[in-house]
């Protein structure tokens, strides 16, 4: 199920996405006082990678990920993370922590001089991986929502993960069309 043009009042005060579908995850804290949502950071996520079915990826950011279930696991148990926002293949929507939270998605990294991004951003994972090209669905749900948020916040830029964690990260990788956002979300 994508969403169909969200608009700012779809966002609660605490920047809940009415629509989505609500899976709370721990692994978030208070943004830094007076932080300025600034910034989105466009991420691709499968776990195991590149499976795309089951509920890995909602297991890991709600901390119920079963570390011995796939053998790739055990290389990041314990790992405690999360998005503000996860869109399917399918293009449904599922949104983990709310905006005004600071997820732990991006990890050590810096824009333009200024680190630990994830205090003024946003994430947003599509389920995915850079071998592959993103499903029409996901562009369908991922525009509406980039425009929503740029209208509600105030966001400079949209970037990748690799953008602002060069060298550590390659996501959302070479197959994400960048030039599909630039007509809908300038």
């Amino acid at each position: 199920m994508s969403i169909s043009a969200p608009l700012p009042r779809d966002l609660d005060a605490t920047g809940w996405l009415l629509g989505a579908r609500h899976l709370p995850s721990p692994n978030c804290d208070a943004r830094p006082e007076g932080a300025a949502i600034e910034l989105i950071v466009i991420h691709n996520i499968s776990l195991p990678p590149g499976v795309f079915d089951g509920d890995a990826v909602i297991d890991l950011f709600t901390n119920r990920l079963d570390w011995d279930a796939h053998p790739y696991y055990h290389g990041i148990r314990g790992l405690e993370v999360s998005a503000h926002f996860f869109i399917r293949r399918d293009g449904s929507l599922i949104q983990f922590v709310p905006c005004a939270l600071r997820a732990w998605h991006a990890g050590a990294s810096s824009w333009q001089g200024r680190e630990r991004c994830n205090d003024f951003s946003i994430g947003i994972e599509l389920e995915g991986s850079d071998d592959l090209p993103f499903t029409e669905v996901q562009y369908a749900t991922l525009i509406p929502l980039l425009a929503t948020l740029k209208t509600a916040y105030p966001i400079q830029a949209v970037v990748g993960h690799s953008d602002i964690a060069p060298g550590r990260k390659t996501d959302p990788g070479p197959h994400f069309a960048w030039h599909r956002l630039d007509a809908h979300t300038a």
